[in-house]
């Protein structure tokens, strides 16, 4: 938030330099996070005099060049070089003189040197308007109305506001320091605290505030109390719609603000002053002269100053008249009883709304506006006819009219300010210092908190209503604090801390051991939102009622689009080797309710094995995958025989693991149209675990030890040729039932097609790995497994022996 220090000091004229207020402002609370220079008029105008154009001819060596001689208040005239078209004898113009820097609007700043113009000196330049940030023209120089003495500097004849800008980082619960007067409130409190100070504090008097007559009432209705507990408005007519003054240009211009016109000016100008929003309407616009508060039916459209047309949501409260909605209540205009150049009455509004339905309403439709930032934190209640008069009054003083309406101030429950007790005790013991009781009444006295009774060592206070954070005894301990000044708090030489019994939690042990096994493989973790983008959302997707935006819309039904993101963002900036993981809960909507599962997701893209002088670089495959995947389970000492096809939206190709018939694993290549549409170019592979199961799974497990094998182990291969719809983990269930005693192990090691293979068909070459843990097999019993293998495999797949 900009606070312009010279604006600030308008509410009491402190003599505290810059960077002492600065060190204030942020012992306070305010924290000042920077501080710049502002200057209505780039470079100030130094340099630039007013001048007298004695003579004017033509150039003897260029058809549209003019040499003059210029009198700029110096002993002799200077002769310039001058190019407008507008130039003549007997003008009085504005000069840069030799030396001297101009700021363009557009372009970079000019130093302006002596120099030969086709062959002729020229000594200076005389200027446009736009040259020296004066306004927009550049059609010819800028000539002056009245005559002037020359060399009279130009910053006498066109004032200069300059000023120093505080950028004040305001924590959220501040809503009273959005603004001029609140923060000059705090730093002239902090003041008379520790420098006793006594500089009166005043807002600018409204006393010549007077109602003309009651001649063009307007009625106010409010339908809808709980979103809007109060509104006043006025009538000014006759107003003539011009810009607004240099000064409040200026300042506007300071803080960041565009200057638009006198209506719209003033009240951003009392917005900033006193923290308090206001709107103007074109009073002629307003149909049957009726403002009614009130929410409409879902899909009523209303068209913002922005020229959008928006569908109104049912709960959106809006400002209407008789013909339908004309504002969105406390975040943005409308277009149908906009001010414009035209305008000669208008409405003023100043209310107080519900900073819920606000924020709401201005998340739905994807608004932040100087106005919702403030109602959504809460604004002064008994600030809003200050600042009606005080818009009024400034309108009247530059645009003219007069007002035609009494303050209509429909109030129907008014804010009763907060009771609080305080006890002494309580202050020493939460600070860690003894302050006397006469100087925490005095800082309290000095923020505006009323000490309405002193009963025994403690206090009852009325918190002002401007003051929405202070609901309770600790957060007035900490205003006495933040006052009195954190730095006078003495730092004690020890320090006394309670260690808390810590029982480690075995969920996040086990995790962090998988996520010490994934580091040691190579992969990379990441963390991202629950909240996903809407265009996500599946069937029992679980909708965000009040989303910040449609980015955010649902919560997530998978960790798979948030890995293929982050895949994306780092492979469009060249790193494209990538071996991701992240842990995280999905969401769905059941018909029992709302179910939360846990999930551990792998992805892996790019090359698995970069290029070295031993290797040539590998690209990673669901292979390698499934490779980690496996060495995961074997860790958990989880075997899986179960496989099955997958359902997986989000991959194509793919396998699910079943461990006791229950859902344990997806894993397959990331289908091409969801990589498409995430902007990542290359495939990767994803592997998706059930982390609910794995976990329950592995608490329940007992750790249970065996011996080494005393005998030997013993290994036979077969080529088999096979239809080559048959699947490999058919063949393994196969040839486990067939042989349960002595088969320990199979693996695929070599996979064919291709000559000597007839079509249809497919060659793979298995291992068998055979062993009796009792005793050494004999070649009797090796040969009557292999036997039942092959025999299982030829009855079941049609399997042949490859010769």
């Amino acid at each position: 938030m900009k606070i312009a220090y010279g604006w600030l000091k308008d509410y009491f004229p402190t003599e505290i330099s810059l960077d002492d207020a600065a060190e204030i402002l942020t012992d306070i609370g305010l924290e000042v996070e920077g501080v710049e220079s502002f200057t209505s008029i780039p470079g100030k105008l130094e340099g630039v005099v007013v001048g007298h154009v004695l003579t004017c001819g033509k150039h003897p060596n260029a058809d549209r060049l003019s040499l003059t001689t210029v009198d700029i208040g110096d002993k002799e005239p200077v002769q310039i070089v001058c190019g407008a078209p507008n130039v003549a004898e007997g003008q009085y113009v504005l000069v840069a003189t030799v030396g001297c820097t101009i700021y363009p609007n557009e372009g970079d700043p000019l130093k302006i040197k002596k120099g030969k113009i086709r062959g002729e000196v020229s000594m200076g330049m005389i200027c446009a308007e736009d040259e020296l940030g004066l306004g927009h023209s550049h059609d010819g120089i800028m000539v002056l109305k009245a005559p002037a003495t020359p060399g009279t500097p130009a910053s006498e004849l066109f004032p200069v506001f300059n000023d120093d800008i505080f950028e004040i980082g305001l924590t959220p619960n501040r809503s009273d320091a959005m603004c001029h007067y609140g923060v000059a409130r705090d730093l002239n409190a902090a003041l008379r605290s520790r420098h006793q100070v006594h500089v009166p504090l005043n807002l600018k008097s409204t006393a010549d505030f007077v109602v003309a007559d009651n001649t063009e009432p307007i009625k106010i209705t409010i339908k809808d109390s709980e979103r809007c507990m109060r509104y006043a408005g006025l009538r000014i007519s006759g107003i003539k719609m011009t810009k607004s003054p240099a000064w409040m240009q200026a300042r506007l211009k300071s803080i960041g603000l565009r200057p638009i016109n006198l209506a719209v000016d003033v009240t951003n100008y009392v917005l900033h002053e006193t923290g308090h929003p206001l709107h103007a309407f074109d009073a002629k616009k307003i149909s049957g002269q009726h403002i009614i508060i009130q929410t409409l039916p879902a899909g009523t459209k209303l068209t913002t100053l922005d020229d959008v047309e928006r569908s109104l949501h049912e709960d959106d409260l809006c400002i209407c008249d008789e013909q339908g909605p004309l504002v969105l209540a406390g975040v943005f205009g409308g277009e149908r009883a906009e001010v414009d150049n035209q305008t000669t009455d208008i409405f003023l509004e100043s209310a107080l709304f519900n900073p819920v339905s606000v924020r709401k309403t201005a998340r739905r439709h994807g608004l932040n506006t100087d106005a919702s930032f403030r109602y959504e934190r809460g604004v002064d209640p008994e600030m809003s006819i200050y600042a009606l008069r005080r818009a009024a009054l400034l309108i009247k003083s530059i645009g003219g009219g007069k007002i035609t309406m009494n303050i209509d101030d429909v109030y129907p429950q008014p804010v009763v300010p907060r009771e609080i007790t305080l006890r002494f005790e309580k202050v020493q013991a939460l600070i860690g210092k003894n302050i006397p009781d006469p100087t925490i009444k005095e800082i309290l006295s000095h923020l505006d908190i009323k000490i309405k009774r002193e009963v025994a060592n403690k206090v009852v206070v009325e918190v002002p209503a401007y003051r929405a954070d202070v609901t309770r005894e600790a957060d007035l301990i900490e205003e006495v604090l933040r006052i009195y000044g954190f730095n006078n708090v003495e730092v004690s030489g020890k320090m006394t801390i309670s260690v808390p019994q810590h029982r480690p939690n075995k969920r996040a042990q086990l995790e962090d051991a998988v996520s010490q096994k994934l580091c040691g493989r190579g992969f990379s973790e990441c963390v991202n939102n629950s909240l996903t983008k809407s265009s996500f959302a599946e069937e029992g997707a679980v909708d965000i009622l009040n989303p910040l935006s449609s980015d955010l819309g649902i919560m997530r039904m998978s960790l798979i689009p948030g890995l293929i993101e982050n895949a994306a963002f780092n492979v469009n900036r060249k790193n494209r080797h990538l071996k991701l993981f992240e842990w995280g809960n999905v969401y769905r909507k059941t018909n029992k309710g709302f179910q939360e599962d846990a999930r551990l997701t792998l992805l892996m893209t790019g090359t698995t094995i970069e290029e070295n002088w031993l290797t040539a670089a590998q690209e990673s495959s669901v292979f390698h995958l499934s490779g980690t995947l496996h060495h995961l389970m074997d860790a958990w000492g989880m075997e899986i025989n179960d496989y099955r096809p997958c359902t997986n939206a989000h991959l194509e190709g793919g396998v699910s693991l079943y461990y006791n018939n229950h859902w344990l694993a997806d894993i397959g290549v990331i289908q091409a149209d969801l990589r498409k549409k995430l902007d990542l170019s290359q495939d990767a592979f994803v592997a998706e675990i059930n982390w609910t199961l794995v976990e329950s799974c592995i608490t329940a497990r007992k750790q249970s030890f065996r011996a080494i094998p005393r005998y030997p182990s013993v290994r036979r291969d077969l080529a088999l040729v096979l239809p080559e719809e048959v699947k490999y983990i058919d063949l393994v269930n196969a040839v486990q039932k067939a042989e349960q005693k002595l088969l320990k192990s199979v693996n695929l090691f070599d996979v064919y097609k291709g000559k000597n293979i007839p079509e249809g068909k497919i060659s793979y070459a298995l291992s068998f790995v055979l062993q009796d843990e009792n005793k050494t097999l004999t070649d009797k019993q090796i040969e009557k497994a292999m036997q039942n293998i092959q025999s299982a495999l030829e009855k079941n797949f049609a399997a042949s022996l490859r010769v």
